[in-house]
């Protein structure tokens, strides 16, 4: 694969003694818990804000919607590597379901393992709905809603920190998110099932650089058409100090 290492937009390269689980995105305001689970610390992340940090392998993540029904949706890469990426069809056929639950292992477009999920008391996320964007929120509802903000572009935005750019952004994970496949294959995207305090835990199998987008989308369900933040912990093994990060740009409004 001829991808690269991770180098973040102050020239920083994370390289197997340097993928420590801090994050990258800049020098915003955080909100951190004043009392960090386990020598974890986490970072409340804004609604439509994007996010993103490194995890070393056995490291942990932990994503929790705090006030329900928050689609928050989600791309990982190799650190080392980032032409190795998460693929939604390696990860559907080798677990053989649609969608993601504890025991489910994200797998790159290598069938590498990238991270598993160790814990979820949301019960199933989507592998299928993708990113909203400008191009179709057009399309599906209407072009009076091209300047509303979206997923795309927190992708976008977050992975030019890290030397991505659009051809890096794959079928996503959107953890939270509510679509139902129907017999006939009808899908769609309705009422989510979570509630808040929920949350899903993942395990990095690698050195992960993980982008974050916090939704914004407000026409259709999945974030209850009102966007809210989203709760990131992140622990790392023997590194009860470390620091993640803030969004890297302000919420939009």
């Amino acid at each position: 694969m001829n991808g690269q290492k991770v180098t973040d937009d102050r020239g920083r390269t994370d390289d197997a003694d340097g993928a420590d689980g801090a994050d990258r995105t800049g020098g915003q305001d955080r909100t951190e818990d004043p009392s960090p689970r386990g020598g974890a610390t986490s970072v409340t992340v804004p609604a439509r804000a994007p996010w993103s940090t490194v995890i070393p392998a056995g490291g942990h993540l932990t994503i929790t919607d705090l006030h329900g029904n928050q689609a928050v949706d989600f791309l990982v890469y190799d650190a080392h590597d980032t032409a190795v990426r998460y693929s939604a069809p390696d990860t559907v056929q080798a677990q053989g379901n649609l969608f993601l639950t504890t025991g489910s292992v994200l797998l790159s477009n290598e069938h590498t393992p990238l991270m598993t999920v160790v814990a979820d008391t949301c019960g199933r996320h989507d592998t299928i709905g993708g990113a909203c964007s400008k191009e179709s929120n057009t399309l599906r509802y209407g072009h009076h809603t091209w300047s509303q903000h979206a997923c795309v572009d927190n992708f976008l935005s977050e992975g030019a920190r890290y030397g991505l750019g659009k051809r890096d952004l794959v079928s996503n994970v959107n953890w939270y998110m509510n679509v139902p496949v129907e017999e006939d294959g009808t899908l769609g995207i309705v009422d989510g099932i979570s509630a808040p305090g929920l949350e899903v835990e993942l395990r990095a199998e690698t050195d992960v650089l993980v982008l974050v987008s916090n939704c914004p989308q407000i026409n259709n369900p999945c974030n209850g058409f009102d966007p809210t933040p989203v709760l990131m912990t992140v622990r790392t093994p023997g590194r009860a100090g470390d620091t993640v990060g803030a969004p890297s740009g302000e919420a939009v409004r």
